[in-house]
């Protein structure tokens, strides 16, 4: 994967990609199944790729390694599945990732896994079910991470149905 990039107003380079690929998911939906085999697959092909260790503690320095490590990902794959929503991390990191995207120019590439775009889109079955409980406790927030869901989920996107 290309590591640098021109900038279309200058020809300054962007300094190079850390990550070639950052991966967002919902670790106790895919990560022994669909995402461990997707990031075994850009491993082996010598695609760096970025995702959370089970190892790490979770907490703010966590949090913000996480963060870092999107804005240094060139290209950033969003699994959504059926506990995405339920995860505030998760939905952090989205926000943090379409703030990204308009920001340096990165590239989302959504993977729909056994959940339907439109349900994302428009926050039915379970991310209905995840914004019943998150607008009682954070309701600005939740305003957010609404609208990211909705802008993430028009993008050109991979739905996995079977597998």
């Amino acid at each position: 994967m290309d590591s640098t990039r021109a900038s279309s107003s200058s020809s300054a380079l962007v300094p190079q990609w850390k990550y070639d690929v950052f991966l967002s998911f919902r670790g106790e939906d895919t990560r022994g199944n669909f995402t461990g085999h997707l990031y075994t697959a850009l491993t082996e092909r010598g695609i760096h790729t970025f995702r959370d260790d089970e190892e790490i503690e979770r907490g703010s320095e966590i949090r913000q390694k996480l963060l870092k490590a999107i804005e240094e990902s060139r290209f950033c794959v969003v699994v959504f599945s059926k506990g995405y929503a339920h995860s505030t991390w998760c939905l952090d990191e989205l926000v943090k990732i379409i703030e990204c995207v308009k920001k340096n120019g990165q590239t989302i590439i959504p993977i729909f896994y056994h959940v339907d775009p439109s349900d994302v889109r428009k926050q039915r079955g379970s991310f209905e079910e995840a914004f019943v409980n998150l607008e009682k406790q954070k309701e600005e927030k939740a305003k957010r991470w609404r609208a990211t869901l909705r802008e993430a989920s028009n993008i050109y996107d991979w739905h996995v149905e079977h597998g």
